[in-house]
């Protein structure tokens, strides 16, 4: 066999490889999102149960979507009461307490603006979005500012159940409060998806002036 013949035998080797590595890979990646929808509302329940589990005592809690909280009863028609009904796993966050900051126990309202650090990750902890990376650090973390009514409805519930400045949460929210059951153009977050922010409550803008650490 000439040196060209080899040096087409080898190009050729070279591209079955290249081509079986890329459907080994395709293959793993679409496994994980099979059943994604399935798989998000059994890991969502899974850390609900956790949450009940473990209780506040232990710094876990389950807080009902801000927009449902004081709903009331109403009437129907015909004048018949009718009590707001609510589905457990779609309409709560799950809230673990990493750490507790300082300060009264004063909160941001929905037409506030907060500054905080986060991260928000899928289930299997990819990170879609971040202002710091790795493990939280005080003295590296940067900020962004933001209007509380202007998140998802499970990020801003969180934002309004935080007391102190330096408060310090890992948040769990069902698709239902995240970004729902599409997945918008160019998004990295597959419809479904439970969400995971860590959030940390660095100050937030009220009344004219801020109010911070």
């Amino acid at each position: 066999m000439n040196l060209k013949n080899l040096k087409y035998l080898f190009l050729l080797m070279m591209s079955a490889l290249v081509l079986a590595s890329c459907s080994e890979t395709d293959e793993n990646t679409d496994s994980e999102y099979d059943e994604w929808q399935a798989k998000n509302e059994t890991a969502f329940a899974d850390v609900l149960v956790k949450a009940k589990q473990e209780g506040e005592a232990n710094g876990w809690h389950v807080y009902r979507n801000w927009s449902m909280e004081n709903q009331t009863g109403n009437t129907d028609l015909n004048n018949k009461p009718v009590t707001p009904t609510f589905n457990e796993q779609e309409d709560n966050i799950v809230v673990q307490v990493m750490q507790q900051g300082e300060g009264s126990a004063v909160r941001p309202l929905y037409t506030d603006s907060v500054m905080v650090s986060y991260k928000g990750m899928l289930k299997n902890d990819y990170v879609f979005d971040h202002n710091f990376t790795g493990d939280y650090d005080v003295n590296k973390a940067q900020t962004s500012n933001f209007i509380v009514k202007g998140v998802v409805d499970g990020f801003a519930t969180a934002l309004m159940k935080m007391t102190h400045i330096g408060d310090h949460w890992m948040v769990y929210m069902p698709y239902t409060l995240g970004y729902g059951s599409s997945q918008s153009s160019g998004s990295t977050i597959p419809a479904y998806s439970m969400l995971k922010f860590e959030i940390v409550l660095k100050g937030w803008y009220t009344d004219g002036k801020w109010i911070k650490k």
